[in-house]
């Protein structure tokens, strides 16, 4: 009877403790994926509001891709209120002179001439024009961006608002997101350009940069067009990121993490 207890008890106990380990170790890989840091990228499809059937299919991309409109622009509201019902962010995509000005800005545009009156007066209207609207960032702008007084007018103005904004930085030179923060208004800056060189190796390329800068910093801001090309690799590549840890999100959520993360950062540091 003694040699039959003593058996069991020695067959019992490594079992058990076998199944105590297998319990432990799952409990710290589950603790180490829940504790795993978000990775979080934004998209903004800009210059939309002219072409309706390419516009339509940037509204049309799977997940949370924010959409900037051009001011005053012919399909501007019912593809704004195709987006809207969507819940996709809409932000004013503001036209302002570039240091080459030999672009075609359309209406709305900022000009290196305008008296502040004009210049504030201009902002409104644009603003005024775009359903639904978060936030704002500019189309071209390397010579309006690098200068402190047009862009303490442009902060001015949205001071009075609650929108955000979003510095495509056009130019190195840019003081935007320095004043932006100067009159305390939530915003973001470009990290990456996905379509500077339009074609499909190039975009892949610049999509797979945002996803690491994302997985290095925690977050990345990408900004592309309505472009058929880069359509063709958001529609492949969007329903992936799951698969790369990697969570789409509108800008005005990023923007906001941004800042949680920052207000930690100080308080911590205190």
């Amino acid at each position: 009877m003694i040699k039959q207890l003593i058996l069991v008890t020695f067959l019992v106990f490594p079992l058990c403790s076998i199944s105590l380990t297998a319990d432990s170790s799952i409990k710290k890989a589950l603790l180490k994926n829940n504790t795993q840091t978000p990775v979080y990228i934004a998209i903004i499809i800009d210059d939309l509001g002219y072409k309706f059937k390419q516009d339509k299919r940037a509204i049309n991309l799977p997940g949370q891709v924010s959409l900037a409109f051009l001011p005053h622009t012919p399909y501007l509201k019912p593809l704004a209120k195709k987006a809207y019902k969507k819940g996709k962010d809409i932000m004013l995509h503001l036209p302002m002179q570039a240091i080459l000005d030999t672009f075609y800005l359309g209406p709305g545009a900022l000009k290196d001439k305008m008296t502040e009156q004009e210049f504030k007066q201009s902002v409104r209207r644009s603003i005024a024009s775009v359903p639904h609207i978060k936030g704002v960032n500019n189309h071209m702008g390397s010579l309006i961006t690098s200068q402190k007084t047009k862009m303490k007018w442009l902060m001015d103005e949205l001071s009075k608002t609650k929108l955000f904004f979003v510095d495509s930085r056009t130019t190195v030179k840019t003081v935007a997101e320095q004043i932006a923060n100067q009159y305390h208004i939530q915003n973001t800056r470009r990290n990456v350009f996905l379509d500077h060189e339009l074609n499909l190796p190039a975009i892949e390329f610049q999509f797979n940069r945002l996803v690491k800068l994302a997985k290095k910093n925690g977050f990345a801001v990408a900004i592309g067009h309505p472009f058929n090309k880069t359509l063709d690799v958001l529609e492949e590549k969007l329903p992936l990121l799951e698969s790369m840890g990697v969570k789409l999100i509108p800008i005005s959520q990023l923007i906001k993490y941004q800042s949680e993360q920052k207000q930690r950062t100080l308080s911590d540091a205190r």
